[in-house]
């Protein structure tokens, strides 16, 4: 291709890696030779030559939950024009895939590692720890970091959403689950922390299934808890499908949001403010979080950054309080329509 172009091996090879250190004349050139001959890099032996793979491994639960699109696109618009690849694998919430997950990335030789949640098996942990790369946790906190993480905590997350409805003067607070995963379930124990804090009882209120989360079944769960408390005046989800499901089972059984019931979800997904009512939610910073993992990760393949401090980050939560949730009226009501099942 070098001498299709009229240039030297050398000159092609920086174009391709380093574009802006050739005139625009020779990128033309270059680029006109690429295009003519079908010309593709081999990695494999760039790598060979330079000991970099311009690779980083991402590892998330699952390419489906609308919660990882921010997270992945903010990964990618820092990665992707530093001429870093980023190759990802979806392991279903699963601790076995996650540890193969790992195993074939690193058959890879990335440059860093970028895993969501913090509950690795020990056999990944050694994986990750081993490896001699920058690895970041993230979606979650934790006191016994790999490398380096950032994310939130779940428990406080869960009791905060708790706070917020009981400030409405709710105390018949439902909570509704889906597929254990650990942060789901730290969500659930922070939720029942607070409860018994408040003197609550939660008997008959948590409705929960081991089955992947989706939004039909929000309504079936609610519709659980409708028979067991009927009375119940508030839900928060551990999730905004969950929320949603709950709002259309609302309104199919002619119960008012937030009149009669209100709804907090999790995570803050797009459609929360689309939702008639708009969905409450606990907003999380996926974009920060899969920016600051980036970022932080190409310091130190660069080789300029320093390592924080303090090597995990809490980049915290906030409620988005919408037209799901008010206060209790002080008036009477009317009794709720519960038929219709």
């Amino acid at each position: 291709m070098a001498r299709h172009a009229g240039v030297s091996p050398v000159t092609v090879s920086r174009a391709i890696r380093h574009p802006e250190m050739v005139s625009e004349e020779l990128r033309k050139r270059i680029d006109d030779a690429v295009l003519k001959l079908n010309y593709i890099p081999n990695h494999l032996a760039s790598a060979l030559a330079s000991t970099r793979t311009h690779i980083v491994g991402v590892i998330v639960p699952s390419l489906t939950n609308g919660v990882f699109d921010d997270y992945l696109g903010a990964i990618q618009d820092v990665l992707n024009p530093a001429g870093i690849q980023v190759l990802v694998l979806n392991v279903r919430y699963s601790e076995s895939e996650e540890e193969k997950a790992i195993e074939t990335l690193m058959g890879y030789h990335p440059e860093a590692m970028i895993v969501a949640g913090v509950d690795q098996t020990e056999r990944s942990r050694q994986l990750l720890r081993n490896s001699g790369i920058p690895v970041v946790q993230t979606m979650d906190i934790t006191e016994s970091p790999i490398d380096l993480n950032i994310g939130l905590n779940h428990d406080e997350a869960g009791a905060a959403a708790v706070r917020f409805l009981h400030a409405q003067g709710h105390r018949r607070i439902a909570h509704l689950t889906a597929r254990a995963d650990p942060r789901a379930r730290r969500r659930h124990a922070g939720y029942q922390r607070q409860m018994d804090a408040f003197g609550l009882s939660t008997k008959g209120l948590v409705g929960a299934s081991p089955r992947p989360s989706d939004v039909a079944m929000g309504g079936e769960l609610f519709a659980q808890i409708l028979a067991d408390v009927p009375e119940v005046s508030a839900v928060f989800t551990c999730n905004d499908d969950l929320a949603l499901g709950t709002l259309f089972e609302c309104q199919r059984r002619g119960i008012r949001v937030p009149e009669d019931v209100a709804i907090i979800g999790f995570n803050d997904l797009d459609f929360c403010t689309a939702a008639v009512p708009p969905l409450t939610s606990v907003s999380t910073e996926r974009r920060e979080m899969g920016t600051w993992a980036a970022r932080s990760i190409l310091e130190l393949i660069r080789g300029g950054g320093k390592r924080p401090r303090q090597p995990t980050v809490d980049v915290g939560f906030s409620i988005k309080a919408r037209g799901s949730t008010a206060a209790i009226e002080t008036r009477s009501r009317a009794k709720r329509p519960r038929a219709k099942a």
